[in-house]
């Protein structure tokens, strides 16, 4: 019995590693100030990328996408990336404790949530470990967002395995748009300190830059007795941004980024994770309905355990994309890629991924044909994303939508799509032993998980400026991670196998209502349902329950006001329905933030956070002691020269 409740969540070993585990200031202003004052129409007009890896209006993205902006970051309070993506209310996003989060898009949710692909500006974040992603270091100063594109649904056509239930595509600005010296600090009771210091240039009118470094510590979260938990966290980091433009159809960017890392989640001694990456991607257009992308990134992790395990991950991606219009009714998209993870593991004598050191290579390509039918008002759109792993060989993601124009400012559409994710280290090659070759967990012969999705959406503007998407989806799920009992008498090893399947349905709404000129509100709601059940000759140790813990409903609020001139407030209200098991029970949160401009230089902010409790739980992995979120004060000092 003590071994099953050991093997939870699936991941349990896993567990036992991480669980130690060209503007001046001046026209930054007059950027933000137009954006203020963009009408509702306008607003609709914002484009977005992430849908089918070109511009196009939201209004007429064929998908449940949502954009968090520049200005909802700003207005929330939130001091991290993880807490401005609980803006997104098409997301599962719950803290773990001081440096872990819980982070996915339509269940399946956990601190090794798997189904959800994150970028940052297009480089892909990922570990081949678990396939999913270490929250812990992914760092930005806030300011340098443009905005957060989170797409609720598979994307598995556009950007391949792992896009499973959603995608999250963080960009950061132009570096024309930070131009001058940006600094800020903050201090307060969670927030123990925060200092970011920021320049931004011009080498000509053509080629612009910036420089950028961060830092902060955050306090340890507290036990349910209200005892310290010692799992405070800090990091470091620091990077450069190039935009150059050489001609008037081309756009050249790179970047790079380098940081320390220090969480610390188990409380014991703090996790060394250090890493850095670079990234250069040239943009070509041939016509407004033509152009070629070329992108080159590299990646380097190194995370220490201080157990005696340690991984070293080495990713290097190549990926062409080009739009070509066939005529005056069809836009076809297609693309090749390719990625080399070059993964090596210092291993425990009883702990190990056999074989220690392992080159995992992905070779995809894809086609995407955009065909406008009926005076322009229906479009299908028809996908096709091959894909060659290590692990299962060739894999296919194809997709169909179908999006009506029903009039300039609503749009009907709807999708099938298949998606799969692809096995990681972690499913089938990874060792847990009793004593030297008697193992407990040995790895296996584990495939590919997949997914049929079926999505109905609209979106519209009514004549109230009240912009509101709805969309619906039924997911039909084979091959999800069991966790296999060997042969008797001991039943052991304890393999993983592919014994679950089941579905989910559910709805996602947002809304923007500007209620005056100078009070603008969000809502956000989702329900979601999920039937899991184990498949004939599966004899799944934790009975199809232990891939997530999801709430049924989930809801936000916030509101932004200009009371006077100079004068902001900003307020987020979120509602978390209870998780079934491990068993959490409803909670709700609510973040007030008041900012004063003292000059036109000069910003004050003071922030609450969780203020309406003095602690609560958000989510329970496998450690029998969960660890709860207090409530926070900071103050922050903002400084633009």
């Amino acid at each position: 019995m003590c071994s099953i409740r050991w093997v939870r969540t699936a991941t349990p070993l896993l567990m036992c590693i991480f669980c130690f585990n060209a503007h001046t200031v001046r026209s930054q202003d007059l950027e933000v100030k137009k954006l203020k004052a963009l009408s509702m129409e306008e607003l609709m007009e914002i484009e977005v990328i992430s849908v089918s890896k070109r511009k196009e209006k939201i209004l007429e993205a064929a998908s449940a996408v949502q954009v968090i902006t520049y200005e909802d970051i700003r207005n929330s309070g939130v001091t991290s990336l993880p807490e401005a993506l609980t803006l997104a209310t098409n997301l599962q996003v719950a803290q773990v404790n001081a440096s872990q989060w819980a982070i996915s898009a339509r269940g399946f949710n956990n601190v090794l949530a798997n189904k959800l692909l994150v970028l940052i500006d297009g480089r892909v974040v990922y570990t081949p470990m678990y396939a999913g992603v270490f929250w812990d270091v992914q760092n930005l100063v806030l300011e340098d967002i443009e905005r957060i594109e989170v797409i609720s649904g598979p994307g598995g056509t556009m950007w391949g395995a792992n896009a499973v239930n959603g995608v999250i595509n963080i960009i950061t600005k132009n570096t024309r748009e930070t131009q001058g010296l940006y600094a800020e600090a903050a201090a307060g009771t969670e927030l123990r300190g925060l200092g970011s210091l920021r320049y931004g240039g011009k080498v000509s009118n053509k080629l612009s830059y910036r420089v950028y470094g961060t830092t902060f510590r955050r306090d340890n979260t507290i036990f349910r007795d209200s005892i310290e938990a010692t799992d405070d966290w800090q990091i470091a980091q620091t990077g450069l941004r190039l935009d150059w433009e050489p001609t008037d159809n081309d756009a050249v960017t790179f970047q790079s980024n380098f940081y320390d890392d220090r969480p610390d989640p188990d409380g014991d001694h703090p996790v060394v994770a250090r890493g850095s990456n670079a990234l250069a991607r040239w943009n070509h257009s041939v016509s407004e309905r033509s152009d070629f992308q070329l992108q080159l990134f590299y990646d380097k992790t190194w995370r220490d355990f201080r157990n005696g395990f340690a991984e070293k991950l080495h990713t290097y991606d190549i990926e062409g994309v080009s739009r070509l219009a066939l005529g005056k009714r069809h836009i076809l998209m297609y693309g090749l890629g390719f990625r080399m993870m070059d993964h090596n593991v210092r291993n425990l004598e009883l702990f190990a991924f056999k074989p220690a050191q392992k080159s995992l290579y992905l070779y995809n390509a894809f086609i995407q044909d955009e065909i406008s039918l009926a005076k322009e008002k229906l479009r299908l759109t028809l996908g096709m994303k091959v894909e060659r792993n290590t692990y299962t060989g060739f894999q296919y993601q194809p997709n169909v939508r179908l999006t009506w124009m029903a009039s300039p400012s609503q749009t009907v559409w709807s999708a099938v799509s298949r998606a799969v994710r692809n096995p990681a280290r972690i499913d089938a090659e990874f060792f847990l032993y009793f004593a030297p070759e008697l193992p407990f967990i040995a790895g296996s012969d584990f495939q590919s998980e997949k997914l049929i999705a079926y999505e109905l959406g609209w979106k519209g503007q009514t004549h109230h400026n009240l912009t509101l998407s709805v969309s619906a989806f039924y997911n039909r799920y084979d091959n999800i991670r069991s966790v296999e009992p060997g042969p008797p008498p001991f039943g052991i090893p304890v393999t993983f196998g592919n014994g679950v399947k089941g579905d989910t349905h559910g709805v996602e709404l947002s809304l923007t209502y500007p209620v005056t000129s100078s009070w603008k509100l969000r809502l956000g709601y989702t329900y979601l349902n999920k039937d899991l059940k184990l498949k004939p000759g599966s004899a799944d140790m934790n009975n199809g329950t232990a891939e997530s813990n999801d709430p049924n409903h989930q809801a936000l609020l916030q509101s932004t006001v200009q009371l006077f001139k100079g004068l902001r407030l900003g307020t987020v209200l979120r509602y978390v329905g209870r998780l079934p098991e491990p068993y959490i029970s409803e909670h709700a949160d609510l973040n007030v933030s008041i900012a004063l401009k003292v000059t036109r230089r000069i910003e004050l902010t003071v922030t609450g956070q969780n203020l309406l409790q003095d602690h609560h739980t958000e989510f329970i992995p496998n450690s029998p002691e969960p660890k709860d979120i207090e409530r926070g004060v900071y103050g922050k000092l903002i400084c633009r020269f």
